[in-house]
C-alpha cells in the first residue's frame, strides 16, 4: 500500500554550512555544461580585430543540424601546468592599434604594452611585418602555437633581427591574456557567491543535508 513521505525543502540562504557546500559541490559538476566561456571569446576576438590578428574559422554541428563557424581560439585548464590558451589566424599591421586598444580597454594596461610592443616592432620594419599563428600537438598554451614571420618588402629587405622574436612573443603575451581573462571568469563563475546566486535564480530546493531536491 502506498505510503506518503513529507519532506522540508530549503533554499541555499537556509542550509546549515556543510550543506551549502554540498549544494554548491553539486552546481558546479553539472552547472557548466554550457559554453561559458563565449563572452570572454567575443572580446577577444575584438581585441584581435583592433590588433590586426585575423582569427581562422572552424565549422560546428549544433544541435539543431546546422552549422556555425566559430573562432579557432582554443585554452585548457585551469589546474595542470601545462594548461593555457593559445589562437589560430594572421597577423598584419593594424594602423592605430595603440590608441584604439585604449579607447576600448582603457584600464587594460597588458594589452596597452602589447599593442605598443607591435606598433614598435612594425615601425622599425615599415609596417611591412606578417605573421601566420598555427597550433601543433594536443596541449593549449601560447607554446603550442607556431608563427611564422616574414617581412612583405617590396624590395625584399630583411627584416630587423629583433623582429621574429618580438612580433612572437607579443602574440604569445596575447594568449597568456587570452589565458587569463578565461581564468578569471571561470573563478567569479564557480565563486560561493555566483553559485549562490544562479541556485536562487533557479530556484532549487535541497534536503538538510544538501541534496537536491526534485
Amino acid at each position: 500500500m502506498p505510503s506518503i513521505i513529507e519532506t522540508t525543502v530549503y533554499g541555499i540562504d537556509k542550509l546549515p554550512e556543510a550543506a551549502k557546500e554540498k549544494a554548491r559541490a553539486w552546481y558546479r559538476e553539472g552547472g557548466f555544461d554550457h559554453d561559458w566561456f563565449e563572452f570572454v571569446y567575443e572580446d577577444f576576438e575584438r581585441v584581435c580585430d583592433i590588433l590586426g590578428v585575423r582569427l581562422d574559422t572552424t565549422s560546428v554541428r549544433l544541435f539543431g543540424g546546422g552549422t556555425r563557424r566559430k573562432p579557432c581560439i582554443w585554452f585548457s585548464g585551469f589546474w595542470s601546468q601545462g594548461d593555457g590558451a593559445c589562437f589560430e589566424g594572421d597577423y598584419s599591421y593594424a594602423k592605430g592599434a595603440s590608441a584604439a586598444i585604449r579607447r576600448y580597454a582603457p584600464k587594460d594596461v597588458e594589452l596597452h604594452r602589447i599593442a605598443d610592443a607591435l606598433g614598435s616592432i612594425q615601425r622599425r620594419n615599415f609596417y611591412q611585418l606578417r605573421a601566420r599563428i598555427g597550433h601543433r600537438g594536443r596541449y593549449y598554451h601560447e607554446y603550442s602555437m607556431d608563427i611564422a614571420v616574414e617581412r612583405d618588402s617590396p624590395v625584399v629587405q630583411d627584416m630587423t633581427a629583433d623582429a621574429e622574436d618580438d612580433v612572437k612573443e607579443a602574440l604569445r603575451d596575447l594568449a597568456r591574456w587570452l589565458y587569463g581573462r578565461l581564468q578569471n571568469e571561470y573563478e567569479h563563475l564557480t565563486s560561493d557567491e555566483a553559485i549562490d546566486e544562479m541556485i536562487r535564480l533557479n530556484e532549487y530546493g535541497f534536503t538538510e543535508d544538501g541534496v537536491r531536491f526534485g
